[in-house]
């Protein structure tokens, strides 16, 4: 495993960031594993190399923060000075009017009821899931800022949002003397790359660390997708999020994707993530998995060094989508 800074902090975190979304409850999601299926995937993980750890408070309406504390802090006995563990804050976790956005109150009882989950008395980075318009932006940097004083945070991040928003939230938490936001958790991939546009020169010329959600966009890279029905497995048939990629210019893509594989003799997800981490100004790509030998393949997609001519035939084809996940 290979460690480097995040964005321009002295913090090092693992060059593949282990995504946590895939396990806590079926009850939130059919796909998702529960606490006794995921234990091997992050003993793998920490076996691996892994130090870095993502969850939110949504992923399985707090259920994914309990395991993921439980397993790597109590069952495995991991080291808390050792593991950087990201979760994040925004998406409602009640009915409640008030248990939802950025307002100083959710913020406030949110990093509490994740600590408490997590069964930790910090996290490394706490990070907004999604911009909130509906809250001034100097209530909200003022709270994150006010975490980080009390010990709960050591770095604040961002996920999911216009690099006009992200701006401007820089710009007041600078203005103001804040603590500034050090990571954006963006979605980018082979086959979605809007971000390129603003957001990732954005967090180049700021200094920002970028790590990206679904690296393999959803699964589509695997080839086995059809426009038809959405693909073989429970997660594709029933994921919004990936709809986005079934255009015809994507699915060339993916034969694109298939035949660079064929040729180097490996898996179209090494294909597809080796791909991400040759893009400049990327720290850390999260992975997911659920079945063990995905975590071995990717990574060993650290390794694959593509070529030029590769790299310019896996790009070549793209064609823009629609914006997705900023609300």
């Amino acid at each position: 495993m290979e460690y480097l800074r995040l964005g321009s902090t002295g913090l090092k975190v693992s060059r593949l960031c282990f995504g946590t979304m895939t396990y806590g409850s079926k009850q939130w999601r059919e796909w998702v594993l529960e606490e006794e299926e995921s234990r091997p995937f992050f003993r793998k993980a920490l076996d691996s190399g892994f130090n870095f750890f993502d969850t939110a408070d949504m992923y399985s309406t707090g259920r994914c923060e309990e395991v993921t504390g439980k397993i790597l802090l109590k069952d495995m006995g991991a080291s808390r000075a050792n593991l950087v563990i990201a979760t994040k804050v925004f998406n409602p976790m009640s009915q409640d009017v008030n248990d939802r956005g950025l307002s100083r109150k959710h913020i406030m009882q949110s990093i509490d009821a994740s600590l408490k989950r997590l069964g930790t008395d910090y996290v490394d980075l706490y990070q907004i899931h999604r911009f909130d318009p509906n809250t001034p932006i100097d209530e909200t940097v003022e709270a994150l800022h006010d975490v980080v004083k009390a010990g709960k945070a050591l770095y604040l991040g961002a996920s999911a949002m216009y690099a006009w928003q992200f701006m401007k939230m820089l710009g007041r938490a600078n203005k103001l003397g804040l603590t500034p936001f050090v990571a954006m958790q963006n979605h980018y991939n082979i086959v979605y790359r809007e971000e390129e546009r603003e957001m990732l020169p954005l967090c180049k010329s700021e200094g920002i660390g970028v790590i990206p959600f679904s690296p393999l966009a959803r699964g589509f890279v695997a080839g086995n997708r059809r426009k038809e029905d959405w693909g073989e497995t429970v997660r594709s048939k029933t994921d919004p999020f990936a709809r986005p990629y079934y255009q015809d210019s994507d699915f060339a893509l993916v034969d694109r994707i298939t035949e660079v594989a064929k040729n180097r003799g490996v898996s179209n997800a090494q294909v597809a993530l080796a791909w991400v981490l040759h893009q400049p100004g990327i720290t850390s790509p999260i992975i997911g998995a659920s079945k063990l030998h995905q975590l071995d393949e990717l990574v060993a997609a650290m390794d694959l060094k593509l070529d030029a001519e590769e790299l310019k035939r896996l790009s070549e084809l793209y064609q823009p989508h629609a914006i997705i996940g900023h609300s």
